[in-house]
């Protein structure tokens, strides 16, 4: 019975799109450098590890600078998902002041997309978990607190000169946001 089970279990195994076997090693250490590198805060060794992602770097050397200034702390960085031979997401999951503002007890995973041609990083996207309540308080800050934002987030996400200026005017303003709504709940 062994023996007719393994020839099962090896096919049922190759139908995967990507196994471990299929993913170059080089490409997972790549992208665990590339996530030391982006939670370092060193924009030097992160610009060095996007070296041929040149059209990523504005994005994600604005993130960087965002993250830092919202004081992400990584608490889980365990995982990684092999979406197919080129492409990995790595997971990140960070405790960072703006939940703390919201005064919500969550923490934030941010997938990181990481494309690979020949074992070097070709592209880099993030996408994130936030809640409801994060897209809430960016609308109201936008709205209601503009001149905390509107110039400090010019160029948001696409390399623009002052992300930590946007990061913390939208602190100041989930800060106010949090602190109205406790008063209208006494």
């Amino acid at each position: 019975m062994k023996y007719i089970l393994c020839p099962f279990i090896l096919l049922l195994c190759s139908c995967s799109t990507a196994t471990h076997k299929d993913i170059p090693a080089n490409n997972v250490a790549t992208g665990n450098k590339f996530i030391d590198a982006f939670y370092s805060f060193n924009r030097d060794s992160l610009q060095a590890v996007l070296s041929s992602a040149e059209k990523s770097q504005p994005e994600i050397l604005y993130y960087q600078k965002w993250a830092e200034c919202a004081h992400y702390k990584v608490v889980d960085r365990s995982k990684y998902i092999e979406r197919n031979d080129s492409t990995i997401l790595f997971p990140v999951t960070v405790k960072d002041d703006l939940m703390a503002a919201l005064a919500i007890d969550f923490n934030v995973t941010d997938t990181i997309h990481i494309s690979f041609q020949k074992g070097k990083i070709r592209s880099v996207k993030t996408s994130s978990n936030d809640p409801d309540a994060y897209h809430e308080a960016k609308e109201w800050v936008n709205k209601n607190r503009p001149e905390w934002v509107k110039k400090p987030c010019e160029g948001i996400w696409a390399g623009g000169p002052t992300p930590c200026e946007c990061v913390l005017g939208m602190l100041k303003g989930f800060t106010e946001l949090t602190e109205s709504k406790k008063q209208k709940a006494h």
